[in-house]
């Protein structure tokens, strides 16, 4: 993936939440949570594109019976 295409999406995603902080009226616990939940699923994906972490449509969770 071109750097220029990875730097453009993390320009969107944060546009994106500052847009859901800034006009969506919610209560501050739920801005971290948005927050932080973007942080990480951002972070996660920048891994992903590098090759450090291992694709996450293979990752399997056991059925519970």
């Amino acid at each position: 993936m071109p750097l220029l295409s990875i730097i453009l999406t993390i320009l969107v995603a944060g546009v994106l939440l500052w847009l859901a902080e800034t006009y969506i009226p919610m209560a501050d616990p739920l801005k971290l949570i948005l927050r932080a939940v973007v942080v990480i699923v951002v972070v996660l994906w920048l891994l992903q594109v590098f090759g450090l972490l291992p694709s996450l449509g293979t990752v399997r969770t056991p059925i519970l019976r």
